[in-house]
């Protein structure tokens, strides 16, 4: 969007700190959308609500290729702020209502490994990543997350949830 051609560039400055915009903006949606994710999961149920929110996610992220405005980023930070509004809280809510009452802390910290395991991949190898297989284009990393937002979102359709939002009732809320 703001064609900096090296980080050298003022433009690139410039980019740098509408990127602190963007990500502003994908945090106050993230805010706005939390209490409306119960109302979701109970009308499509937890994982469906999960994979549309990922899936727009998936759009804002892809979306930047075809953005060359500035102001048109933060319409693409709204999918973003959606979908990390979701990856916060309805992974939780499915994995509480499969865990037996007694264990729950104990499987909820080892699903916790299952979170910050790949983090620790990520910031160690997307150097490698970066250089080797994206020729350090930083969209193309962009666009890599759009993709992999999408199969998230398919794969989630395999996962069970063995306590639907249907038969909840009160329950719904501990979605968000």
């Amino acid at each position: 969007v703001f064609g900096a051609p090296d980080e050298a560039s003022p433009l690139y400055q410039a980019g740098v700190e509408w990127g602190g915009i963007c990500f502003a903006m994908y945090s106050v949606v993230c805010f706005a959308f939390a209490p409306l994710l119960p109302r979701l999961a109970h009308k499509v149920g937890r994982k469906n609500a999960h994979s549309l929110c990922l899936l727009a996610g998936a759009a804002g992220l892809l979306s930047v290729a075809l953005i060359h405005s500035k102001y048109g980023l933060l319409l693409s930070m709204v999918g973003v702020g959606i979908a990390w509004s979701s990856i916060l809280s309805v992974p939780y809510a499915i994995l509480a209502g499969a865990l037996p009452a007694g264990r729950t802390g104990v499987y909820m910290g080892i699903f916790n490994f299952f979170i910050v395991i790949p983090e620790i991949v990520a910031s160690l190898g997307f150097g490698w990543v970066m250089s080797h297989l994206l020729g350090n284009n930083r969209l193309l990393a962009v666009l890599a997350g759009g993709v992999l937002l999408a199969v998230a979102a398919a794969l989630m359709q395999r996962v069970e949830d063995r306590r639907t939002v249907a038969t909840e009732g009160a329950d719904v809320a501990a979605v968000a």
